[in-house]
C-alpha cells in the first residue's frame, strides 16, 4: 500500500467515525464537525502533494547516484588497464661510498663481463713544515725553517663499459697546474692491464709506491736526482700468482711536450717475483729502462735536495752536462709480515755521453726497515704493482682506538761523482714516526742527518760537512 492510499484510507475511516455520532448532534455541532473534517482534508491533500514532491526528489537522487556509479566504475577500469611498473633488481644509477662518493651504473645483465659506468672524484692535501740547518758559511736564505702545501691533487677516475677505466688528476699547490695521472686502461684480458696516457714508467718499487703510503715525507734521494716522472705512452703490466711484469714506451712529460723540439722517447721494463716467505709477504725485483735524448745537443742534470722539499737548494748536483742518451737498471727487495717489514733498493744511472767522452756512472739507493708500536697493524703489499700501499689501523680512532703509529729507520745513499764529473755524494741516516688515525689520514715526524762529500754547494771553502733535517707533515685523501 502506497502512502497515498495509506492516507486516503485514515481519513475515510476517521469520517465514518464523525458520521455516525453526527446523526444525533445538533446541527450546529454538525457544521463545527464537517469544517473540521474539511480541514483535516485539505492538510492530507497538503500532505500528499509533499510526498510526492519528496519521491521526486528521491527518483532524482538515485538517477544522479547511479550516474557517478557509472563514471567510478569507468575510472576503475582506465586506472586497471595501466601496465604495472616492474621493479628491477638493481637500481640504475646508485651513489656508494669508496673512500669518497662514487656514482656507478649497475651491470647489464647481458653482457656482465664488460663492466659498468662509474664516476668517483678523488684528491689529497699534504701540508709540509720542515727545518734544514747546514754551516751558516753556506749563507743561503733557503735553509731554516718553511712550510708548503706539497701537494693538492684533484682529480676523477671511474670505469667504461667494455672493461675500461680511465683517470684524469692534476696538482693544483701552490697557485699552478701540474697534470699527473691522465690515462685510459684495458682489464678486459686476464691478468693484464694495457695503460695508455700519462703514467709512472715502473722506474723503482719506491717511486711505484703512492706518496700517500710512503714511510718518510720524501722518497729516496736516487728518485728524484734520476729524473723519475711521469710521462706519457703506452705499457702492458701482467701480474698472475707470484709474478709481476711490467714494460712500456714512453716519449716524456706532458708539460714537457709542448716544446717542439723535446722528442726523446724511452723503454721501460719491471719484473719481480712475489714469494710468501718466512711467514710473509717477499718482493724480489729489478728494472731495466733506456731513455734516448734524440738530440745532439741535448743536456741532462742530476741533483736532488737534503730530504725535505721545502728548499730548493741542491747539496749535490752535476749542472748540466752534454749527453746522447741514459741508460739505468735497478734491484729490489722486499719484505712484509706482522707489525715488521724491510725494504732495499739501488739504482745506477749511466749516461752515454757524445764522442769520446768518458761516460760516467752515478749510484743511489736506501736501507730500511720499520715496526708497528699498535697490536694488530701490519704494511700491506699490493701484488698487482709489486709495492707498499695504505696502512688500515686495526683500532682506528673512528672506532674508538689509537690509529696505527709505526717506526722506521732508514739508511740512503746518492753518490754523483764518476769519471770526471764531481756531482758530490750525500748520505742520510733518518728516522720516522707515523700516525694513522684513520685509513684516510696520516701525520708523519721525520729527522735526518746529512753527511756531505764533494758538496756542490761549498760551506764557505769547505765542501764536506753535516746538515740537520727535520720535517712534519699532515696529509688527508678521499
Amino acid at each position: 500500500m502506497t502512502p497515498a492510499t495509506r492516507i486516503s484510507t485514515i481519513a475515510l475511516v476517521c469520517a465514518a467515525g464523525w458520521a455516525v455520532p453526527a446523526q444525533a448532534a445538533p446541527e450546529s455541532d454538525l457544521i463545527a464537525m464537517q469544517a473540521q473534517l474539511q480541514q483535516m482534508q485539505s492538510q492530507m491533500q497538503a500532505m500528499q502533494a509533499q510526498m510526492q514532491q519528496a519521491q521526486t526528489q528521491i527518483a532524482t537522487l538515485q538517477d544522479q547516484l547511479a550516474q557517478a556509479q557509472a563514471k567510478a566504475d569507468a575510472t576503475a577500469s582506465a586506472v586497471a588497464a595501466i601496465p604495472a611498473q616492474t621493479v628491477s633488481a638493481k637500481p640504475p644509477v646508485a651513489i656508494g661510498w669508496d673512500g669518497g662518493p662514487k656514482i656507478e651504473t649497475a651491470v647489464d645483465p647481458k653482457n656482465p663481463a664488460a663492466g659498468k659506468w662509474s664516476f668517483k672524484p678523488r684528491g689529497r692535501l699534504q701540508i709540509d713544515t720542515a727545518s734544514v740547518s747546514a754551516p751558516s758559511a753556506i749563507g743561503s736564505k733557503s735553509l731554516g725553517l718553511a712550510t708548503e702545501f706539497r701537494r693538492a691533487y684533484f682529480g676523477f677516475d671511474g670505469t667504461i663499459p667494455g672493461n675500461f677505466g680511465y683517470r684524469i688528476e692534476a696538482d693544483i699547490a701552490n697557485s699552478s697546474i701540474d697534470p699527473t695521472d691522465i690515462y685510459l686502461n684495458y682489464t678486459g684480458i686476464k691478468n693484464l692491464t694495457l695503460t695508455i696516457g700519462q703514467h709512472k714508467p715502473f722506474e723503482s718499487m719506491e717511486d711505484t709506491e703512492s706518496d700517500l703510503f710512503t714511510s718518510f715525507m720524501e722518497r729516496a734521494s736516487f728518485n728524484t736526482a734520476f729524473g723519475f716522472e711521469r710521462r706519457l705512452g703506452l705499457s702492458a703490466q701482467y701480474q698472475k700468482g707470484m709474478v709481476l711484469a711490467q714494460v712500456g714506451v714512453f716519449s716524456d712529460n706532458v708539460t714537457d711536450l709542448n716544446a717542439d723540439t723535446d722528442n726523446s722517447y724511452s723503454i721501460d721494463g719491471r719484473f719481480a717475483l712475489q714469494p710468501k716467505l718466512l711467514g710473509g709477504q717477499a718482493h724480489i725485483g729489478g728494472s731495466a729502462h733506456y731513455h734516448d735524448l734524440n738530440d745532439g745537443a741535448a743536456t741532462v742534470r742530476y741533483r736532488a735536495r737534503p730530504f725535505t722539499h721545502t728548499t730548493d737548494l741542491r747539496f749535490v748536483d752535476t749542472k748540466a752536462i752534454s749527453a746522447i742518451s741514459e741508460t739505468n737498471y735497478g734491484l729490489e727487495l722486499g719484505w712484509t709480515g706482522g707489525p715488521l717489514h724491510f725494504t732495499a733498493e739501488s739504482q745506477w744511472m749511466k749516461v752515454n755521453r757524445p764522442g769520446a767522452i768518458a761516460d760516467p756512472t752515478f749510484n743511489g739507493g736506501y736501507v730500511e726497515a720499520g715496526l708497528f708500536l699498535t697490536k694488530g697493524d701490519t704494511l700491506p703489499y699490493k701484488a698487482s704493482e709489486g709495492t707498499w700501499t695504505r696502512i688500515k689501523p686495526k683500532n682506528g680512532i673512528d672506532k674508538g682506538g689509537l690509529g696505527a703509529l709505526q717506526v722506521n729507520v732508514r739508511y740512503d745513499w746518492l753518490d754523483l761523482n764518476d769519471n770526471g764529473i764531481i756531482g758530490g755524494r750525500q748520505q742520510l741516516a733518518g728516522a720516522s714516526l707515523l700516525w694513522v688515525p684513520t685509513d684516510y689520514v696520516r701525520f708523519i715526524l721525520d729527522y735526518g742527518h746529512l753527511w756531505l762529500k764533494n758538496a756542490a754547494v761549498a760551506a764557505g771553502t769547505d765542501t764536506s760537512y753535516g746538515a740537520d733535517v727535520v720535517g712534519m707533515r699532515a696529509q688527508f685523501d678521499f
